[in-house]
């Protein structure tokens, strides 16, 4: 089920953004995320079964999300340096994506923060049911920890990147 849904994550992220180099940019850091869900398993002795999998689902979606708002952001601040009229240098274009990136940062903070205040206590139950909640909840604890900061960094160094390539054809 997790290739399946991961699938069904990239043909909707093509659909919103009518590119595939851009759905695959947020494809990419997704194995980000789930290598931190991974490493909790790992960590607390989880085989993988039904609820880990439903864990890396919901992990998988919430990682794309990361990945589609941190490229919106940056994008936008591309956008509105260009709308200003200055020259599009390569410096201008790192120094527009540490600005939409810093943006960010306080978004996705408290979006983790949530999540987590809100998994991390499932971690530590007991009673009916905690040994299956618990699995569902390792991988989003485990991806929540790693997925920030490793997507926010894959997308500045690729967006930076093709900035970079495409301002030296274009002027």
């Amino acid at each position: 089920m997790v290739p399946f849904t991961l699938v069904i994550i990239f043909v909707l992220l093509y659909l919103a953004f009518r590119r595939f180099d851009e759905a695959l940019l947020i494809m990419v850091t997704v194995p980000f995320a789930l290598i931190g869900g991974f490493w909790l398993l790992w960590l607390l002795g989880y085989n993988m079964s039904i609820a880990t999998a439903v864990g890396f689902i919901a992990l998988s979606g919430v990682a794309a999300e990361f990945g589609v708002v941190m490229l919106l952001y940056l994008k936008q601040a591309l956008e509105k340096k260009q709308a200003l009229g200055e020259p599009m240098s390569v410096a201008t274009v790192k120094e527009t994506m540490m600005e939409g990136a810093v943006l960010r940062v306080r978004p996705i903070a408290m979006t983790v923060a949530v999540i987590l205040a809100g998994l991390v206590p499932i971690m530590w139950s007991t009673g009916t049911g905690a040994e299956v909640m618990q699995r569902i909840a390792a991988p989003m604890v485990g991806g929540m920890v790693v997925a920030p900061l490793l997507s926010m960094l894959v997308i500045l160094r690729r967006i930076s990147s093709c900035a970079g390539g495409t301002l030296g054809s274009n002027g």
